[in-house]
């Protein structure tokens, strides 16, 4: 099937009780039992949730997975990823990841005993010669957040599988709709559900796919065993969100490029950061790697007061973290979705502290552009 057939069907059948079109939301804690030990498949809702488990079979489909996992938000579902570690193994990182996964493993598991280091993913030998014995992970968003650092899929899981080490990739920023890293050899995929895949910031939720049964056991019993479990409600409302997917990621990817360009040509924008401009330094990666180039945008002011003057003025791009729905934002990562990451760890990347980030959403391009020119005089 086409992926808007499967965002809209995959994993999903009529109600078979009132022939419901769309899933119901099975708002329980509990299903009663015909008897000890037998039941219908469902036994607490922790466990099992059937509207749940429609998004995920959903999400799954359009990743080209076979199973996929939610969880109550993406960092629980990163948390559930490192989880399958123990004390003493080593998580590469993306030089260039969302502050809130650098917190969990730098406040959460590195006191548990747990390794992790930074390195610059853009260069497949650099990653190749910072794998050790110790290292079992290899964890990149492609494009980064929120510099658009690429990372070459392909070459890096060949190197990854060589050596045992498990490769995610946070698909966040793509989607499933531009990009499928499991078809390009990576183990897991992570999504932040509050974002794209469901598309209209009303809800909050994290799902990883994967292909390996085995994992997606033990996520699965992490999963349960911790209970960082989406309800049904929030689990129906990205199932509902993903529906339009497809129709979204157009519509992000054809604003972004626009705003983008325009960006290009103002005076007091030191640089521009955009997949899909000529001037990325990996456009021909992002070319060949994934089939749109998505909705994120971020440019460089100069300098944090130049940020802080013109943040405040904008009127259709709202002034808020999170990113990926229908609407437009623009945030401050160093102070807002990277103030977890040390200030030499953003540097180096090219976070500076006059860099804005744009989520370009669905409105009238015409009218994000008069926005922002008006909020850059």
């Amino acid at each position: 099937m086409g992926f808007s057939t499967d965002a809209i069907h995959a994993g999903q059948h009529p109600d078979p009780t009132t022939g419901a079109v769309m899933v119901p939301i099975y708002q329980t804690s509990t299903y009663v039992q015909e008897g000890v030990g037998k039941h219908k498949g469902y036994e607490y809702a922790r466990t099992q949730n059937p509207t749940r488990e429609a998004l995920e079979r959903n999400v799954a489909a359009l990743e080209k997975a076979d199973h996929g996992i939610a969880y109550a938000s993406g960092m629980a579902a990163i948390h559930a990823i490192v989880q399958t570690l123990t004390a003493g193994d080593e998580i590469l990182l993306g030089d260039n990841l969302y502050g809130g996964t650098y917190r969990l493993l730098d406040k959460v598991m590195k006191p548990l005993g747990m390794a992790f280091r930074t390195v610059p993913t853009r260069d497949p030998a650099v990653v190749a010669e910072a794998i050790t014995p110790r290292t079992r992970m290899l964890l990149i968003e492609t494009p980064s957040n929120p510099v658009m650092i690429l990372t070459d899929i392909p070459a890096v899981s060949g190197l990854c599988r060589e050596r045992g080490v498990r490769l995610v990739v946070d698909n966040t920023f793509m989607s499933p709709y531009f990009q499928n890293p499991l078809e390009m050899g990576a183990d897991l995929v992570v999504h932040s559900s509050t974002k794209y895949l469901n598309g209209h910031s009303d809800m909050v939720g994290g799902i990883v796919a994967t292909r390996d049964a085995a994992l997606a056991e033990r996520l699965r019993f992490l999963q349960n065993a911790a209970g960082a479990v989406p309800g049904p409600f929030d689990a129906w409302l990205a199932l509902r969100g993903i529906k339009t997917l497809a129709l979204r990621m157009e519509r992000h990817a054809l604003n972004a490029i626009k705003v983008a360009r325009y960006l290009e040509n103002q005076a007091g924008v030191e640089r521009v950061i955009y997949p899909g401009l000529e001037s990325h330094p990996q456009y021909e990666l992002a070319r060949r790697q994934m089939r749109g180039f998505g909705g994120m945008v971020s440019a460089d002011l100069g300098s944090f007061e130049a940020a802080r003057r013109v943040l405040p003025r904008f009127r259709i791009f709202s002034l808020a973290e999170s990113l990926g729905g229908v609407e437009s934002l623009v945030s401050h990562p160093a102070s807002m979705t990277h103030a977890s990451v040390p200030e030499p760890e953003r540097r180096k990347v090219g976070l500076t502290d006059g860099l804005i980030r744009f989520s370009v959403g669905c409105e009238d391009v015409e009218d994000l552009i008069e926005d922002v020119k008006q909020a850059l005089s």
